[in-house]
């Protein structure tokens, strides 16, 4: 052990991974199963919604939902998640990981039933309350965000640390693929009870009134696996690092992780005081920016310019499948069909676009590290993206397989790529008493972005009319290559410990500079040293 190391942060750094840490990753894991399913389940739903509530029977097109409401109702949560995350990543380093981190899963649980519970004498009673609870949903769903991240990170050690929070977030693509395949195993199921005929061949009976049973059912499901989580989210004990260096009791800290970790952790409580030392700045203050400012800003920009091309393409493909010939026109198949189709389709996309993407980046982050991951992606999307935007036309009529591809290849370099990488790398840079804000004010910046995608880049798909989708795709290609750019000012961090790359174990972290110089020479020795164990 070095001599300027506590035991408690030594044993967590150099421990071999064990039971502990896989329950640690399903434990955080299902919260972020939670969230996904949460967000994008409603996007299996909006057309339902806009049949069962603007149904016109003299309209020769099924009833939909304003744009104003569709992006309300898709939109929300997501000012939900962003507010959440600011407040539940302030009141982590205030109060703790532990005793915040199961508020937000009781919140998502209780909902996630009172969305489904929407009910009313009006349409406009309806959504209101949809929106009400929706919003507090997302609220909820901020909070995980730092929570987990910043949880995983102080509990990794330092070699598998990155592939550890990435697991973490890859539950979001298992979310995502149950968000489709609940959807539409619930629609077929309605389907083979209350069959209906397409709505150009009888519009009154194509718009079944069960119906309004299949989009609460599916968002309520989404409490289940948060109250099957809640027990033993209690059951986590307080992070060392949070216990040993910012209530600072070393005792306790070493005696909560040896109990998990089953070794013996060397007690320091003599030691605490030099970290204190080099760790008593505020989030305001020139010492922060000029040791964290552009590793801050960096993080926060990716991240908002990633969810503005990642939550475009979620929740718009609802309105993008029809026009690459994945669903049929929505006069050619009944409300619950459509539900079906639009699910089935989410499914497919995501098992096989969205879900290999997170899982390629647990394997290789600790071989590639988190910089190249994220410039691979940001690149790999906006060329993707970009010739989808230029060829769009042909893709659309000549060519649907290619162009479900080229989309499908967006889905994955986006999750073997930032949308992994953002999450990763906020939960590494920051020091103790400032992580789960740092991660907060990051991930709050790319709920910023999903707003964006939600309330604007979304207005020009709604319509499905070519060029406006085109013009959708040419603005993500775009925002996909200033991310690559902004990547540049973060650093990589595969391989050092927590308190080497923040500067908390009193290093020299004077500036930014100093801390990126290193790097390449860092990563020869990590690469080194992994391929030789």
């Amino acid at each position: 052990m070095s001599g300027n190391s506590l035991g408690v942060l030594h044993a967590l750094d150099n421990a071999r991974t064990q039971w502990y840490h896989v329950t640690a990753i399903v434990i955080a894991g299902m919260g972020f199963f939670t969230d996904a399913y949460d967000l994008f389940c409603i996007s299996a739903v909006t057309k339902l919604l806009g049949r069962l509530y603007y149904f016109d029977a003299a309209n020769p097109k099924p009833g939909k939902l304003p744009p104003s409401v569709n992006n309300a109702v898709t939109g929300v949560a997501l000012v939900g998640t962003l507010t959440g995350q600011l407040f539940f990543g302030w009141l982590g380093d205030k109060l703790g990981r532990k005793k915040v981190y199961g508020v937000t899963l009781v919140l998502m649980a209780f909902c996630a039933i009172c969305s489904g519970l929407s009910f009313g004498a009006t349409r406009e009673a309806v959504f209101g309350t949809l929106l009400f609870f929706r919003f507090w949903l997302g609220f909820g769903i901020g909070g995980d965000y730092p929570l987990s991240a910043t949880i995983m990170s102080e509990y990794a050690n330092k070699k598998t640390r990155g592939a550890f929070i990435a697991a973490v977030f890859a539950m979001q693509g298992v979310g995502i693929i149950f968000a489709g395949l609940v959807s539409m195993i619930l629609s077929r199921i309605f389907l083979s009870r209350y069959p209906a005929p397409h709505y150009q061949d009888d519009r009154l009976l194509s718009t079944r009134s069960e119906g309004d049973f299949l989009w609460r059912i599916v968002l309520m499901l989404g409490a289940l696996p948060a109250i099957l989580t809640f027990y033993w989210r209690m059951k986590m004990p307080e992070t060392g690092r949070y216990t040993a260096l910012i209530e600072g009791n070393a005792k306790q800290a070493a005696a909560d992780m040896g109990r998990v970790l089953d070794i013996e952790i060397e007690v320091d409580q003599d030691k605490l005081s030099q970290f204190k030392a080099a760790n008593e700045y505020k989030l305001f203050s020139s010492e922060f920016f000029q040791r964290h400012g552009y590793h801050l800003i960096g993080t926060m920009t990716t991240w908002f310019l990633l969810d503005i091309a990642f939550y475009s393409q979620n929740l718009t493909q609802k309105d993008i499948f029809p026009a690459i010939g994945l669903t049929h026109s929505a006069e050619k198949v009944s409300a619950l069909g459509e539900v079906y189709e639009v699910s089935r389709a989410m499914f497919v996309i995501a098992l096989f676009g969205t879900f290999p993407g997170y899982w390629f980046t647990v394997f290789f982050i600790e071989r590639m590290g988190r910089f190249k991951i994220q410039l691979m992606g940001f690149f790999m999307m906006s060329i993707f993206m970009l010739v989808i935007g230029i060829k769009y036309d042909y893709l659309k009529q000549d060519a649907h397989w290619l162009f479900a591809l080229l989309y499908g290849l967006t889905f994955f370099f986006a999750n073997f790529g930032p949308n992994s990488t953002t999450f990763v790398l906020p939960a590494e840079l920051f020091p103790t008493r400032l992580r789960s804000t740092c991660h907060a004010l990051s991930a709050a910046s790319g709920k910023a972005g999903a707003m964006v995608a939600a309330f604007w880049v979304q207005s020009y798909t709604l319509d499905g009319h070519t060029h406006q989708i085109r013009k959708a795709m040419m603005i993500l290609a775009f925002t996909n290559m200033l991310g690559f750019c902004f990547s540049f000012l973060v650093t990589e961090t595969k391989g050092r410990s927590l308190e080497e790359i923040s500067g908390e174990d009193g290093g020299d972290q004077n500036n930014n500079e100093t801390q990126m110089a290193p790097v390449p020479k860092l990563g020869r020795q990590v690469s080194g040293r992994m391929e030789s164990i």
